[in-house]
Protein backbone atom coordinates (compact mmCIF):
# COMPACT_ATOMS: atom_id res chain seq x y z
CA UNK A 1 0.00 0.00 0.00
CA UNK A 2 1.48 3.73 -0.74
CA UNK A 3 2.04 5.50 1.94
CA UNK A 4 -0.11 8.73 2.11
CA UNK A 5 1.12 12.14 2.62
CA UNK A 6 -0.47 15.01 4.85
CA UNK A 7 -1.08 16.63 1.64
CA UNK A 8 -2.80 13.97 -0.09
CA UNK A 9 -5.46 13.38 2.98
CA UNK A 10 -6.52 17.29 3.00
CA UNK A 11 -6.68 17.51 -0.58
CA UNK A 12 -8.48 14.34 -0.70
CA UNK A 13 -12.58 14.18 0.23
CA UNK A 14 -13.08 12.54 3.86
CA UNK A 15 -13.78 8.60 4.13
CA UNK A 16 -17.51 8.03 4.42
CA UNK A 17 -18.42 5.64 7.48
CA UNK A 18 -21.47 4.17 7.92
CA UNK A 19 -21.95 4.48 12.12
CA UNK A 20 -19.91 5.13 15.35
CA UNK A 21 -18.71 1.75 15.42
CA UNK A 22 -17.10 1.53 12.04
CA UNK A 23 -15.93 5.49 12.78
CA UNK A 24 -14.03 3.88 16.68
CA UNK A 25 -12.31 1.48 14.30
CA UNK A 26 -11.09 3.73 11.67
CA UNK A 27 -9.40 5.78 14.67
CA UNK A 28 -8.45 2.75 15.99
CA UNK A 29 -6.26 1.74 13.47
CA UNK A 30 -4.80 4.88 12.72
CA UNK A 31 -3.84 5.00 15.88
CA UNK A 32 -2.15 1.61 15.79
CA UNK A 33 -0.52 2.56 12.80
CA UNK A 34 0.45 6.45 14.12
CA UNK A 35 2.02 4.76 17.39
CA UNK A 36 4.78 7.81 17.56
CA UNK A 37 1.88 10.30 17.70
CA UNK A 38 -1.56 10.89 19.88
CA UNK A 39 -4.28 11.33 17.93
CA UNK A 40 -6.71 13.94 18.83
CA UNK A 41 -10.02 14.53 17.25
CA UNK A 42 -11.87 17.98 15.91
CA UNK A 43 -15.90 17.36 15.04
CA UNK A 44 -17.05 19.84 12.63
CA UNK A 45 -19.95 20.90 10.43
CA UNK A 46 -17.34 21.33 7.18
CA UNK A 47 -15.06 20.55 5.62
CA UNK A 48 -13.20 23.68 5.33
CA UNK A 49 -10.61 24.31 1.96
CA UNK A 50 -8.02 27.02 1.31
CA UNK A 51 -7.26 28.50 -1.99
CA UNK A 52 -5.37 25.17 -3.18
CA UNK A 53 -8.23 23.47 -2.24
CA UNK A 54 -6.53 21.97 0.83
CA UNK A 55 -8.57 21.15 4.33
CA UNK A 56 -7.78 24.40 6.65
CA UNK A 57 -7.67 23.66 10.51
CA UNK A 58 -6.61 27.11 11.66
CA UNK A 59 -7.39 28.67 15.31
CA UNK A 60 -10.22 31.53 15.25
CA UNK A 61 -8.01 34.07 15.72
CA UNK A 62 -6.81 33.61 12.01
CA UNK A 63 -9.55 32.72 9.59
CA UNK A 64 -11.10 34.94 7.67
CA UNK A 65 -14.70 34.72 6.05
CA UNK A 66 -12.92 34.45 2.37
CA UNK A 67 -9.43 33.51 2.91
CA UNK A 68 -7.10 34.76 5.34
CA UNK A 69 -7.97 38.08 7.92
CA UNK A 70 -6.33 41.75 6.56
CA UNK A 71 -3.93 43.14 9.25
CA UNK A 72 -6.50 45.89 10.47
CA UNK A 73 -8.31 42.82 11.44
CA UNK A 74 -5.63 40.56 12.93
CA UNK A 75 -4.38 43.84 14.59
CA UNK A 76 -7.99 44.40 16.20
CA UNK A 77 -8.61 41.08 17.38
CA UNK A 78 -4.97 40.74 19.53
CA UNK A 79 -6.08 44.03 20.81
CA UNK A 80 -9.40 42.38 21.96
CA UNK A 81 -7.31 39.24 22.95
CA UNK A 82 -5.28 41.74 25.51
CA UNK A 83 -8.45 43.07 26.86
CA UNK A 84 -9.70 40.00 27.73
CA UNK A 85 -6.71 39.06 29.76
CA UNK A 86 -6.99 41.65 31.90
CA UNK A 87 -10.30 41.28 32.38
CA UNK A 88 -10.26 37.61 32.84
CA UNK A 89 -7.32 38.40 35.86
CA UNK A 90 -9.76 40.57 37.38
CA UNK A 91 -12.38 38.13 37.16
CA UNK A 92 -9.91 35.72 39.19
CA UNK A 93 -9.26 38.23 41.85
CA UNK A 94 -12.80 39.16 42.26
CA UNK A 95 -14.27 35.84 42.39
CA UNK A 96 -11.38 33.85 44.37
CA UNK A 97 -10.72 31.26 41.78
CA UNK A 98 -7.49 29.84 42.48
CA UNK A 99 -4.46 29.37 41.11
CA UNK A 100 -4.32 33.70 40.93
CA UNK A 101 -0.57 34.07 40.57
CA UNK A 102 -0.11 31.43 37.90
CA UNK A 103 -2.72 33.06 35.96
CA UNK A 104 -1.18 36.63 36.07
CA UNK A 105 1.94 35.00 35.21
CA UNK A 106 1.34 32.62 32.16
CA UNK A 107 -0.60 33.87 29.06
CA UNK A 108 -0.98 30.34 28.25
CA UNK A 109 -3.19 29.81 31.01
CA UNK A 110 -5.31 32.77 30.52
CA UNK A 111 -5.43 31.90 26.34
CA UNK A 112 -6.41 28.16 27.51
CA UNK A 113 -9.75 29.63 29.15
CA UNK A 114 -10.56 32.52 26.58
CA UNK A 115 -10.45 30.05 23.97
CA UNK A 116 -12.25 27.18 26.00
CA UNK A 117 -15.07 29.47 26.97
CA UNK A 118 -15.10 31.04 23.57
CA UNK A 119 -14.47 34.36 25.06
CA UNK A 120 -12.53 36.29 22.57
CA UNK A 121 -10.80 34.50 19.35
CA UNK A 122 -6.83 33.04 20.29
CA UNK A 123 -3.98 31.65 18.71
CA UNK A 124 -5.31 27.95 20.27
CA UNK A 125 -7.59 25.01 18.32
CA UNK A 126 -9.98 23.36 20.54
CA UNK A 127 -9.44 19.14 20.13
CA UNK A 128 -10.37 16.57 22.33
CA UNK A 129 -9.10 12.93 23.35
CA UNK A 130 -12.72 11.51 22.83
CA UNK A 131 -13.91 10.63 19.47
CA UNK A 132 -17.76 10.28 21.05
CA UNK A 133 -17.07 14.31 22.08
CA UNK A 134 -15.98 15.13 18.88
CA UNK A 135 -18.69 13.63 16.69
CA UNK A 136 -21.11 14.83 19.31
CA UNK A 137 -19.69 17.82 18.63
CA UNK A 138 -19.83 17.29 14.73
CA UNK A 139 -23.29 16.56 14.83
CA UNK A 140 -24.54 19.50 17.07
CA UNK A 141 -26.28 21.58 13.94
CA UNK A 142 -29.10 21.53 11.79
CA UNK A 143 -27.40 19.75 8.73
CA UNK A 144 -27.66 16.78 7.42
CA UNK A 145 -23.51 15.52 7.72
CA UNK A 146 -20.83 16.38 10.05
CA UNK A 147 -16.96 16.00 9.82
CA UNK A 148 -14.50 14.17 12.27
CA UNK A 149 -10.54 15.17 11.62
CA UNK A 150 -7.97 13.46 13.29
CA UNK A 151 -4.67 15.05 14.20
CA UNK A 152 -1.11 13.85 15.28
CA UNK A 153 0.99 15.51 18.02
CA UNK A 154 3.93 14.79 19.80
CA UNK A 155 3.29 12.52 22.93
CA UNK A 156 1.74 13.99 25.62
CA UNK A 157 3.82 14.11 29.12
CA UNK A 158 2.08 16.34 31.18
CA UNK A 159 0.06 19.42 31.33
CA UNK A 160 1.66 21.67 29.03
CA UNK A 161 3.60 19.89 26.47
CA UNK A 162 5.70 22.16 24.22
CA UNK A 163 7.82 20.68 21.24
CA UNK A 164 10.70 22.96 19.75
CA UNK A 165 11.00 20.54 17.36
CA UNK A 166 7.28 20.34 15.87
CA UNK A 167 7.21 23.87 16.94
CA UNK A 168 4.01 23.05 18.99
CA UNK A 169 2.28 23.29 22.70
CA UNK A 170 -0.49 20.92 23.63
CA UNK A 171 -2.28 21.94 26.67
CA UNK A 172 -4.46 19.13 28.54
CA UNK A 173 -7.10 21.99 30.08
CA UNK A 174 -8.41 19.60 32.62
CA UNK A 175 -4.74 20.38 34.40
CA UNK A 176 -5.00 24.12 33.19
CA UNK A 177 -8.80 25.23 33.87
CA UNK A 178 -10.12 25.62 37.91
CA UNK A 179 -12.23 22.59 39.39
CA UNK A 180 -14.62 25.14 38.48
CA UNK A 181 -14.63 24.79 35.22
CA UNK A 182 -16.84 21.76 34.29
CA UNK A 183 -16.72 22.01 30.36
CA UNK A 184 -13.37 20.81 30.05
CA UNK A 185 -13.39 18.11 32.17
CA UNK A 186 -16.72 16.77 30.70
CA UNK A 187 -15.38 17.61 26.76
CA UNK A 188 -12.29 15.85 27.58
CA UNK A 189 -10.39 19.15 25.92
CA UNK A 190 -7.26 19.63 24.65
CA UNK A 191 -5.84 22.87 23.10
CA UNK A 192 -2.75 23.03 20.32
CA UNK A 193 -0.87 26.20 19.26
CA UNK A 194 2.38 27.51 17.61
CA UNK A 195 5.52 27.18 19.85
CA UNK A 196 6.80 30.24 20.60
CA UNK A 197 3.82 31.76 21.35
CA UNK A 198 2.13 34.44 18.72
CA UNK A 199 1.34 36.58 21.21
CA UNK A 200 0.96 39.75 19.51
CA UNK A 201 -0.08 41.20 15.88
CA UNK A 202 4.02 41.99 15.13
CA UNK A 203 4.57 38.27 15.64
CA UNK A 204 2.17 37.03 13.38
CA UNK A 205 4.22 38.99 10.56
CA UNK A 206 6.99 36.54 11.14
CA UNK A 207 4.40 33.94 9.98
CA UNK A 208 3.26 33.05 6.27
CA UNK A 209 -0.81 31.80 6.23
CA UNK A 210 0.43 27.67 5.98
CA UNK A 211 2.36 27.98 9.23
CA UNK A 212 -0.43 29.03 11.76
CA UNK A 213 -2.58 26.50 9.53
CA UNK A 214 -3.47 22.89 11.58
CA UNK A 215 -3.95 21.16 8.65
CA UNK A 216 -0.61 20.09 8.22
CA UNK A 217 -1.15 17.97 11.58
CA UNK A 218 -3.78 16.30 9.56
CA UNK A 219 -3.83 12.30 9.67
CA UNK A 220 -6.80 11.47 8.44
CA UNK A 221 -11.10 13.29 8.15
CA UNK A 222 -14.01 11.09 8.27
CA UNK A 223 -17.79 12.08 7.16
CA UNK A 224 -21.06 10.42 8.18
CA UNK A 225 -24.70 11.18 7.97
CA UNK A 226 -25.88 12.23 11.59
CA UNK A 227 -28.97 9.41 11.11
CA UNK A 228 -26.61 6.98 10.27
CA UNK A 229 -23.34 7.62 12.64
CA UNK A 230 -25.85 6.85 15.81
CA UNK A 231 -28.46 4.25 14.21
CA UNK A 232 -27.13 1.59 17.10
CA UNK A 233 -28.16 2.37 20.65
CA UNK A 234 -24.99 1.56 22.22
CA UNK A 235 -23.25 4.58 21.05
CA UNK A 236 -25.95 7.06 21.46
CA UNK A 237 -24.73 10.83 21.17
CA UNK A 238 -23.74 13.30 23.79
CA UNK A 239 -26.66 15.44 24.37
CA UNK A 240 -26.08 19.29 24.25
CA UNK A 241 -26.69 19.98 27.47
CA UNK A 242 -23.81 17.52 28.57
CA UNK A 243 -21.33 18.89 25.90
CA UNK A 244 -22.64 22.12 27.74
CA UNK A 245 -23.11 21.93 31.28
CA UNK A 246 -23.27 25.71 32.14
CA UNK A 247 -25.73 25.50 34.77
CA UNK A 248 -23.39 23.58 36.48
CA UNK A 249 -20.09 25.57 35.58
CA UNK A 250 -19.20 28.95 37.71
CA UNK A 251 -16.81 29.83 35.42
CA UNK A 252 -19.61 29.82 31.99
CA UNK A 253 -21.03 32.24 33.84
CA UNK A 254 -17.70 34.53 34.33
CA UNK A 255 -17.45 34.19 30.99
CA UNK A 256 -21.12 35.04 29.43
CA UNK A 257 -20.41 37.99 31.79
CA UNK A 258 -16.97 39.12 30.02
CA UNK A 259 -18.19 38.97 26.64
CA UNK A 260 -20.53 41.22 27.15
CA UNK A 261 -17.88 43.56 28.36
CA UNK A 262 -16.00 42.77 25.05
CA UNK A 263 -18.63 43.78 23.05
Amino acid sequence: MVARTCTDVRKAEAVNVSGFADLAKAVGNLQYENRDYVLLLRGQRSDYRNKHRNTTIKPSIFRGHNGNPNPAVLQERFAKLRQAELLLIDAYDRHGLPRVPEIKKRQVLRWSILQHYEIVDTPFLDLTHSLRVAASFASDHDEEDGYVFVLGVPNISGAITTSSEAELQVIRLSSVCPPQAFRPHIQEGYLIGEYPDISVYEQKQLYQAHEVDFGRRLVAKFRFKKADLWNDPNFPPIPRAALYPDRHDPLAEIAARMKEELK
